[in-house]
């Protein structure tokens, strides 16, 4: 039950479905970045805020499924 409530946040929550959104974004440049043999410097700057960006992502979107079970909770 609870992973199906995780699965229908994108549709519940606008703010978890943008942030969704950014999320997979970010992977997908990602691993665009790393099919690369080298990358430049501003590339692998690139790389680094992406990945930094990516785990605050991640953060806001737990902290939004947290407070949708606390509130299914109660």
């Amino acid at each position: 039950m609870e992973n199906d409530h995780a699965e229908a946040l994108p549709e519940l929550d606008p703010e978890y479905r943008r942030l969704h959104d950014e999320h997979r974004d970010h992977e997908h440049r990602l691993q665009l970045l790393a099919a690369k043999p080298r990358l430049s410097e501003d590339e692998e700057i690139e790389e680094r805020r992406l990945k930094k960006e990516k785990l605050l992502l991640k953060d806001r979107m737990e902290a939004i499924a947290r407070s949708r079970r606390e509130g299914v909770a109660h």
